[in-house]
């Protein structure tokens, strides 16, 4: 057989697969035999046609897994294929910021956000210092891409947003923001920022959208990702009256004339 498929061993594959996933299902909610699913799936006793790449067939146990830890997802579960990690019990630790870095991210980001809630202000810092730590492995990543997933992802992204992952240094342009942050603070008000009363802060915090280069750079990047980190947190989720991947049975229609 060449690598190619036909269009019906596609369909029956894309089929089969389905049928197995379902399968999984039933077996989760309604304890249908498992026999029973292999045999609607088809796949008993026969060979499957190979998935193209990246596709594979899901494992029934891995399923099963999930699906019975759904009314406690922090529930461990003895010989899994799932790791299930109860991610409030674990005890977070800054990779890329200093104590006191940390301390001045937390701060700029309150003042950018305003007032919200502090476990929200916690998640969105905890993305900013993720973000950062692995920025140097995702420019080390793109900088090596094959040509052909390079040209894909050109297609998609274009090609200006693949130059600036290229070119792009968020951890100097936030290192270096926070150091120039203190600079202009010491200079305006003989004072280190933290120290300052939340007036001094906001004011100077102000004046970097329109200082140099770097402060210019540092400010939008704060900026966007304070925006990013709160409004993927549970509490700017709720703000958002994001639901998930609901969908209307009826075209709702605009309220607005």
């Amino acid at each position: 057989m060449n690598g190619f498929q036909s269009e019906n061993d596609s369909e029956i594959t894309r089929r089969q697969w389905l049928l197995m996933l379902g399968g999984a299902v039933l077996v989760g909610f309604s304890g249908v035999a498992p026999e029973l699913v292999a045999a609607l799936s088809g796949t008993e006793g026969q060979q499957l046609h190979t998935l193209p790449p990246g596709l594979y067939y899901p494992s029934n146990e891995h399923l099963l897994h999930v699906l019975h830890g759904l009314g406690d997802m922090h529930k461990s579960v003895s010989n899994s294929e799932t790791e299930y990690v109860d991610t409030a019990s674990l005890a977070f630790h800054q990779q890329f910021f200093s104590d006191e870095e940390w301390k001045a991210a937390t701060r700029v980001f309150e003042i950018l956000l305003g007032k919200v809630d502090s476990r929200a202000l916690s998640q969105a810092v905890k993305w900013l210092d993720l973000y950062l730590y692995s920025a140097a492995g995702v420019r080390e990543a793109a900088l090596h891409l094959d040509p052909l997933h390079r040209t894909l992802a050109a297609a998609y992204h274009g090609e200006i947003a693949l130059r600036e992952l290229d070119s792009a240094d968020p951890q100097d342009v936030v290192r270096s923001g926070l150091r120039s942050l203190q600079q202009h603070s010491i200079e305006r008000f003989g004072r280190e920022f933290l120290t300052l009363d939340e007036e001094q802060q906001t004011a100077l915090l102000a004046t970097l959208s329109t200082a140099d280069r770097l402060s210019r750079k540092f400010f939008g990047m704060m900026r966007a990702e304070a925006i990013r980190g709160y409004y993927t947190s549970t509490e700017g989720l709720k703000e958002l009256d994001y639901k998930g991947n609901w969908y209307y049975g009826l075209c709702p229609g605009c309220e607005h004339k």
